[in-house]
C-alpha cells in the first residue's frame, strides 16, 4: 500500500505530513512518561520482524494480485499504540530513504494509511475492547481465542480504512484518471483479502508470544501461569525469525503487484484484468516538490527495490532483508534509549 509521489498533490502530501507528525508528537510526549525496560529489546526485535514481514508479498489466489502485512496491529499489541506508531514510522522511513519503497513526498500519507489506523484505531477500538471483554469465557484458552479474534478483526478493519484513505487522498489530489467509485470498488475487496491473511499472520505471532511470555502482550492477564520460555529466549527466537524471513523467505515473495499497484495497473501480462489500466511509466501528477523528493530519494537509496543497483542477483534481496532489519532494530533502540535519557534528565531536575 506504499503510495508513490505521483499519486499526491503537494498540498495533500503536506497535509498528511502534518497529520502524521502531530500523531508522532503526541506519541513522543506520551512515551516520556513511560518506563518499561523490557520494551527496549522487544521494540527493536518486533520492528525488525515487521520490516522483514513487509518484504514478503503473498499471492491472493485468482486475482493476479498480492499483499504484504502492514504490522501496526502486531506492534501496538506488543508495545502499545504510541511506541508501535513510532516503530512504524522508523520502518516506513527506512524503506523510503534507503530502499526506495514508497515516495518521500508521500511518506506522511503512507505513515497515516499504514501506521495510524493499525496502531491507534486498531488498538483503542478493537484490540483493547476485545481483550477486556469476556468473549469466549474465562481462562487461558479464552484469552488465546480473543487474541486471534482481535488480530483478524483489527487487521481487516484497519486495512480497509487505510485503503479507503488512499482513495480519498488521490481524489483530493485531483487525479482524474482514478474515478472515486471505480477506485473504491477495486481497493476495498482486494485489501479485505490482504487483511484476512495479515490477521492470521499477526495472530500466529501474538499467540506464540502469549504462550512464551504473556506479560509482553497488552491487556492480557498474565497471572494465570508463567510462559514457556524466558524473555531472552523469546526475544532471540523472534530475532532469528526476522533474519530468516528477511534474508531467506523474502526470496519466495510473490512477483504479482500488491493491492494498490494491482488496482492502478492490473496484471494483464499474466492474463488478469487491467483494472484502472494506468501506464506504469506515466501516471498521476508531476510537480517540482515530487521531483525534488525523487532526487533526494535517488541519492539516499543504496538498495533500491531491495536489490543491488543494476543487478537481478537474489543476493541483493537477502542483503536488503538483513541490513534493513538491522537498521530498523538499531533505530528503534535509539528511540528507546533517547526516551530513557530524557526521562532520567527530567526526573533529576
Amino acid at each position: 500500500m506504499h503510495m508513490a509521489d505521483a499519486l499526491l498533490a503537494p498540498a495533500v502530501a503536506a497535509t498528511m505530513y502534518v497529520a502524521s507528525g502531530a500523531a508522532a508528537g503526541v506519541s513522543i510526549h506520551k512515551l516520556k512518561k513511560d518506563d518499561e525496560p523490557q520494551k527496549l529489546p522487544t521494540m527493536a526485535v518486533t520492528a525488525a520482524l515487521v520490516f522483514a514481514g513487509q518484504m514478503i508479498n503473498y499471492t491472493i489466489p485468482g486475482t493476479g494480485s498480492s499483499g504484504h502485512m502492514c504490522g501496526g496491529m502486531l506492534l501496538s499489541a506488543l508495545l502499545g499504540p504510541q511506541a508501535g506508531f513510532l516503530s512504524m514510522i522508523v520502518i516506513l522511513a527506512i524503506q523510503c530513504l534507503f530502499f526506495a519503497d514508497g515516495g518521500l513526498m508521500a511518506l506522511g500519507a503512507n505513515v497515516w494509511n499504514m501506521a495510524f489506523y493499525g496502531c491507534f484505531v486498531g488498538y483503542y477500538l478493537i484490540w483493547r475492547p476485545i481483550m477486556r471483554s469476556r468473549w469466549f469465557g474465562e481462562g487461558k484458552g479464552a484469552q488465546r481465542a480473543r487474541i486471534i479474534a482481535a488480530s483478524i478483526i483489527g487487521c481487516v478493519v484497519t486495512l480497509q480504512l487505510g485503503a479507503f484513505s488512499v482513495v480519498l487522498e488521490t481524489s483530493l489530489s485531483g487525479i482524474t484518471e482514478l474515478p472515486f467509485g471505480a477506485f473504491v470498488a477495486l481497493m476495498q475487496p482486494i485489501h479485505l483479502a490482504i487483511g484476512l491473511v495479515e490477521g492470521l499472520i499477526t495472530s500466529a505471532v501474538l499467540v506464540f508470544v502469549f504462550e512464551s511470555r504473556p506479560e509482553l502482550l497488552r491487556e492480557v492477564d498474565a497471572s494465570e501461569g508463567q510462559g514457556k520460555r524466558s524473555l531472552k529466549a523469546t526475544i532471540a527466537i523472534l530475532a532469528v525469525v526476522a533474519l530468516i524471513v528477511g534474508g531467506g523467505l523474502s526470496l519466495l515473495a510473490s512477483g504479482n503487484p500488491d493491492g494498490l499497484e494491482w488496482a492502478l495497473f492490473g496484471n494483464a501480462e499474466e492474463g488478469y484484468a487491467e483494472n484502472m489500466g494506468l501506464d506504469e511509466e506515466d501516471f498521476g501528477l508531476s510537480s517540482a516538490a515530487a521531483d525534488t523528493a525523487g532526487s533526494i530519494q535517488e541519492s539516499t537509496s543504496f538498495l533500491p527495490d531491495y536489490a543491488f543497483p543494476g543487478s537481478d542477483s537474489a543476493a541483493g534481496t537477502t542483503v536488503s532483508g538483513i541490513v534493513g532489519s538491522a537498521m530498523v532494530a538499531g533505530a528503534a533502540l535509539l528511540i528507546c534509549l533517547a526516551g530513557g535519557f530524557f526521562r532520567k534528565k527530567k526526573t533529576a531536575k
